[in-house]
């Protein structure tokens, strides 16, 4: 609940029966949303963009080239999944461009961007009271060389749980500010919470996170007739032993109604098997018919 904080519901699939505990085996058991972490991937871009506003270095429509859909830092280069040539900041996280991202990123120092990763709760626990809680890896910022910024811009060298993410989009959701969340019902909700940033900040981002999944984003497939929504795609290669294996980490996270959000819902899908691996395609459905169903079923 975007207004309260409370954790309204929280599901894992598979899942197990407590009664029969014959088959049963750790990852079943896991809480996953609180255990478990990954690299985020693309639902980051929308926190660089904001810092970049922040800062006052860009605006809305400010145009950064992406061209040629590569950008080589060092000995390393990042890759757009499509060539899109002259974005603005708006259409690098609609689009969702990796070099658009990166180049944000870069305007920026290290420390800053630590310090807002840290402010919107990367990095650390929540301290929900759950056993097993993690809090993820956000590493010293005097540790970052120039490529790992820029790959931290779109969710890699960076992990979190999937309950940090849904949190630290309070910030989109709300008018910039993040209020503490809980497992349990909360009588009087928090009036605000943390500023983390502007109202205006919060406002031009939830914009951009609208024109996502409209056509012409990366998540057409989150849209619920009836409704205004907004949220953002990952896609990420999984960590396995240290290097990037050939498995993926699809996810969405969105929060709806976009005109006065009430709900914010983040999905997570481990190793998609169908054929298809990218956020909009794997995650976003989910997202749909999740948010879907909730905004019915509150009226």
């Amino acid at each position: 609940d975007a207004r309260s904080g409370e954790i309204l519901a929280l599901a894992n699939l598979p899942t197990y029966n407590p009664n029969n505990r014959v088959k049963l085996v750790g990852a079943q058991l896991r809480n996953r949303a609180l255990t478990d972490t990954f690299e985020p991937g693309s639902t980051l871009k929308p926190f660089t963009a904001a810092l970049a506003l922040e800062s006052g270095k860009v605006r809305f429509n400010t145009p950064i080239q992406t061209a040629p859909g590569r950008l080589t830092i060092g000995t390393a280069t990042i890759h757009d999944a499509h060539v899109h040539g002259m974005l603005t900041v708006a259409q690098v996280i609609q689009k969702s461009s990796n070099v658009g991202a990166a180049k944000l990123a870069l305007s920026m120092t290290p420390t800053e961007m630590w310090t807002m990763f840290d402010g919107v709760g990367f990095g650390t626990p929540l301290k929900l009271g759950f056993p097993g809680e993690v809090g993820g890896r956000l590493r010293p910022a005097k540790t970052w060389k120039p490529i790992e910024q820029a790959t931290m811009a779109y969710g890699h060298g960076i992990s979190v749980t999937l309950i940090q993410l849904a949190r630290a989009y309070q910030a989109f959701a709300r008018d910039g500010d993040l209020v503490p969340i809980s497992l349990a019902r909360i009588d009087t909700p928090p009036l605000n919470g943390k500023q983390v940033f502007s109202a205006q900040t919060a406002r031009e981002v939830r914009a951009m996170l609208e024109m996502a999944v409209l056509p012409g984003g990366t998540a057409p497939k989150a849209q619920i007739p009836g409704y205004r929504v907004a949220g953002k795609t990952g896609t990420a290669h999984k960590l396995e032993g240290g290097a990037y294996a050939n498995k993926y980490v699809a996810s969405f996270v969105g929060f709806a109604p976009a005109s006065d959000p009430r709900l914010i819902v983040a999905v997570m899908v481990d190793e998609p098997s169908n054929g298809k691996y990218y956020g909009g395609d794997v995650a976003a459905p989910v997202f749909a018919q999740v948010m879907g169903g909730s905004l019915r079923s509150l009226g």
